[in-house]
């Protein structure tokens, strides 16, 4: 089925949430069709703020609005779902149409397979009536479940469209920046001055990468925790090792959707103020590794942010030059520092994923951090 087509089924005027893989044809069609913040589409931090921002949508104009998401990000869903939107709260009726990583009898990453089998069940206990789409679910099926659904939506309750593995179609819509630092020759980089630093790595592709480049370099992984899952957390992981392992360097490769996800951890970081802990964001102002839409960072001074919130030296790089120089002040800082890196869009196409189980790479960090 084609995105727009479901989009029609569906009659929804208003969409909000955070771009996944199995929904880049719906994400993609949004953005060819409305773009981005703006009345029509926004593209939100998590998705519980995207449950709030729909449920603005309906509070100023009485109709439903869709928010999209992977499953993963449900959790996040929970508190507005059953404390704003349930029908025995406020009653605000909304459509989500969700990815569904970790699907049963389908291979996915670790990190998805818990949250994939305790899916429908999840949705079931909320009282979220939910239908599946498949590559065989066609526009006429998801309008006659609507019709089915519209009273229960009338009466201030929620629905969900499951999607699963190629259900959907949509022309790919290239994403682009200004930018012209490789993401992977910014982590090598890193690497080379990290020393015997502990490193966080934030989920997505930049684990995957930091975990190719140990590989390539012939060192092991045992001074690495890739963040498999988790968006938005790293940065609070990395403080709470930094903050029990004092003498202990620790870097937080982080990413701007990822740090926009959990923004306040940043808060916490600047008033902690751990001095062995540096916080690095790879700002690429893209979803990249679920396709590549825009994230809310083309709009926030980061710096400036990480500053007024209490981190000691901070420092920015959009070329190998500022990069160098920030990297190496980073090595004699003794402070909390932060160091914005700003990064083009785009990976190698044979980028592979960790050959370890998080249950390996877990170990193997805490021996190192023990030892």
């Amino acid at each position: 089925m084609n995105a727009n087509e479901l989009i029609t089924a569906l009659g929804a005027e208003f969409f909000t949430g955070v771009p996944d893989s199995k929904l880049r044809p719906l994400v993609d069609y949004l953005m060819d069709t409305y773009g981005a913040g703006n009345a029509m589409h926004q593209i939100a931090v998590n998705e519980g703020s995207a449950a709030a921002l729909a449920a603005g949508y309906h509070l100023a104009t009485g109709k439903t609005p869709l928010v999209y998401l992977q499953n993963s990000g449900l959790g996040n869903i929970v508190n507005p779902l059953l404390s704003l939107l349930h029908e025995e709260v406020y009653g605000i009726p909304c459509i989500f149409v969700i990815g569904w990583r970790g699907e049963p009898d389908l291979h996915d990453e670790p990190q998805h397979l818990v949250q994939g089998r305790l899916t429908p069940p999840l949705l079931e206990t909320m009282g979220v009536q939910t239908m599946v789409l498949t590559a065989e679910t066609t526009p006429r099926d998801v309008a006659r479940t609507m019709e089915r659904l519209r009273p229960d939506l009338t009466a201030g309750g929620q629905c969900a469209f499951l999607v699963r593995e190629g259900a959907l179609s949509y022309p790919k819509h290239k994403y682009v920046n200004a930018y012209t630092l490789r993401r992977e020759d910014v982590i090598d980089r890193i690497l080379d001055a990290a020393g015997d630093a502990v490193i966080v790595a934030t989920t997505g592709k930049t684990g995957r990468e930091l975990f190719e480049l140990r590989e390539k370099r012939g060192e092991d992984h045992a001074h690495d925790f890739l963040t498999v899952g988790s968006m938005g957390h790293a940065g609070a992981i990395a403080l709470g090792i930094a903050l029990q392992r004092p003498a202990q360097r620790v870097l937080c490769i982080d990413g701007d959707g990822a740090a926009l996800m959990h923004m306040g951890a940043m808060a916490s970081i600047g008033a902690a103020a751990p001095p062995n802990l540096t916080h690095i964001l790879l700002n690429n102002e893209a979803h990249e590794s679920v396709g590549g839409a825009p994230t809310a960072a083309g709009s926030v001074h980061f710096p400036a942010l990480a500053e007024s919130l209490g981190y000691r030296m901070v420092r920015t790089a959009a070329t190998a030059e500022e990069l160098t120089r920030a990297l190496t002040e980073m090595q004699t800082a003794g402070c909390l520092t932060f160091i914005e890196v700003r990064t083009a869009i785009g990976a190698r196409a044979d980028l592979g994923r960790p050959t370890s189980t998080p249950a390996e790479n877990k170990e193997a960090l805490m021996h190192t951090l023990q030892a």
